[in-house]
């Protein structure tokens, strides 16, 4: 299976369905809230809110795409640490 970090660089690389492929293959947190940036990234506002939901996130709270894909990040390196 493809590791998280693998389908968030597929995402930064800009390989967007590839990613969004992968990541629906993950029912973890982390995965919804990478999957919730995929659709912010898209500009699907409601499926993203959606994603955020699911990964126990709050949508309106959510910073810059940018800073969320750092934390993200952040998150899956410091939980295999």
């Amino acid at each position: 299976m493809t590791s998280l970090l693998q389908i968030l660089a597929l995402m930064r690389e800009g390989r967007w369905d590839e990613a969004h492929n992968l990541v629906q293959l993950d029912d973890s947190y982390s995965a919804a809230w990478l999957h919730a940036l995929l659709h912010l990234q898209e500009g699907d506002m409601e499926d993203a809110e959606y994603w955020y939901g699911k990964s126990g996130r709050n949508f309106r709270s959510r910073s810059t795409l940018r800073k969320e894909l750092d934390a993200l990040e952040a998150s899956l390196r410091e939980s295999i640490a």
